[in-house]
């Protein structure tokens, strides 16, 4: 896979209607926005893998319209978006969940604050997505394997999520997969709305962001320098 195959499996994912999302059986998707389009550049091979990449972030959107012609829509494992289409359809037809994402502390917080919404979620285990050797990563896809879930919530940052459901995958499981990104850590410190609707209706999720967790700053303002230069060379060369 080079790079513009990346924004190739983008634009096909962009296609699908939620039904195909939450009903084929064994697929894993994630999701990119200019920070991590950065890394994913670099791991192309591992994303290749993927059924699906949405597109998170309408910066990228943008970008895409410009340089590639194609309109998509936005699409993030948050509360402005998949999340609560996935839970409803979950709550509904007695789908059960496994998350793996964040620390011990702030997956039980969010788990509490969605059973509050969803009070017959079927959320049938979860754990933080901190893990101390491949070993423990074998057993916990072993325990995935025992538990089958129809879907599987994956929040561990940017290339350790993407490994992680890639082992999912080899490992022939019939869940549906997702990474999430800090989704789970969101939750738990902001409840089901982190974003103030007023920010989420102009797009400035990321500036929000930036605001709320003094961690992402580095992370968006190299994107701010970096991912335009690298797009565009994506896109010409």
């Amino acid at each position: 896979m080079n790079n513009k195959e990346i924004i190739n499996k983008i634009i096909s994912t962009a296609k699908l209607s939620d039904s195909d999302i939450l009903q084929s059986k064994g697929r894993i998707y994630t999701f990119l926005n200019p920070v991590s389009y950065l890394e994913a550049v670099k791991s192309k091979e591992l994303f290749s893998n993927f059924d699906g990449i949405f597109v998170d972030g309408s910066i990228l959107v943008l970008a895409i319209r410009l340089l590639y012609g194609k309109n998509i829509i936005r699409r993030s494992f948050d509360m402005t978006s998949l999340a609560p289409i996935l839970f409803n359809f979950a709550e509904q037809n007695e789908k059960k969940i496994y998350f793996i994402a964040s620390q011990e502390n702030e997956i039980e917080k969010a788990v509490s604050t969605f059973k509050e919404k969803w009070p017959n979620l079927n959320i049938i285990k979860y754990r933080n997505g901190y893990f101390s050797s491949e070993e423990d990563i074998t057993i916990e896809i072993n325990r995935i394997k025992t538990a089958n879930p129809d879907f599987l919530i994956i929040g561990m940052g940017v290339i350790k999520q993407e490994q992680f459901l890639l082992k999912v995958k080899e490992a022939q499981l019939d869940c549906i997969g997702f990474t999430c990104g800090g989704f789970i850590h969101q939750t738990a410190h902001n409840k089901i709305n982190y974003y103030p609707k007023w920010i989420d209706s102009i797009n400035l999720r990321f500036l929000y962001r930036m605001y709320k967790e003094k961690h992402t700053r580095k992370r968006y303002f190299q994107a701010a320098f970096l991912f335009p230069l690298r797009f565009i060379y994506d896109r010409f060369f």
